[in-house]
């Protein structure tokens, strides 16, 4: 068994049973900012699975997204309206929403993918990878060059996480309707 295996075992275990060291780490998170960038990864076997390097020009940042759905907004003016106090679920998973705060944050990087390290009562922690446009090793790496050149990869649903709730994970048989995506499909229903 290698290391990294040990490193996902290890934090799997510590999860189930709610250990000291990860209960003190999320109550340090609780306090910290929305989105906080990081000089390393907490969980490098994960982080490593979906593309990290520690090389110049990749980030990681730590983002906090509000468990639960989300109440109406509030009316500007006039009458009360007749949905309002009503809960809503957004279409976006949490992820996919913790994917573009990190972007929104970093607004010179491009994100490559995200991963779930641990929730509280209130919110849940994401780990989101970032990849930084304009720095010269990532345009000269064949692997990052790709994702460095496009642009909003997080708000137009191309991370991995994106593509889950657009519903377009799937290939083969049984999925001709699912793309582009589900979103696009109805719009073509409707007209």
């Amino acid at each position: 068994m290698n290391a990294y295996k040990h490193i996902t075992k290890s934090f799997q275990e510590e999860y189930k049973t709610r250990t000291l060291p990860l209960k003190n780490r999320l109550i340090q998170w609780r306090s910290e900012g929305t989105v906080v960038g990081l000089e390393r990864p907490t969980n490098v076997a994960r982080a490593r699975e979906l593309g990290y390097k520690a090389k110049q020009g990749i980030t990681v940042a730590r983002v906090k997204v509000e468990r639960g759905l989300s109440m109406r907004p509030k009316p500007h003016r006039g009458r009360k309206p007749s949905k309002y106090g009503r809960y809503f679920a957004y279409r976006k998973s949490l992820q996919a929403r913790a994917e573009d705060r990190a972007a929104r944050k970093f607004s010179n990087c491009e994100v490559l993918n995200s991963y779930f390290v641990g929730s509280d009562g209130s919110s849940k922690f994401y780990e989101v990878i970032l990849v930084d446009r304009a720095h010269p090793a990532m345009q000269n790496d064949s692997v990052y060059a790709p994702i460095a050149n496009t642009m909003g990869r997080a708000y137009r649903g191309l991370t991995s996480a994106g593509r889950k709730h657009r519903g377009i994970m799937k290939k083969g048989f049984g999925t001709t309707q699912n793309r582009p995506s589900v979103r696009h499909n109805q719009r073509a229903i409707k007209v």
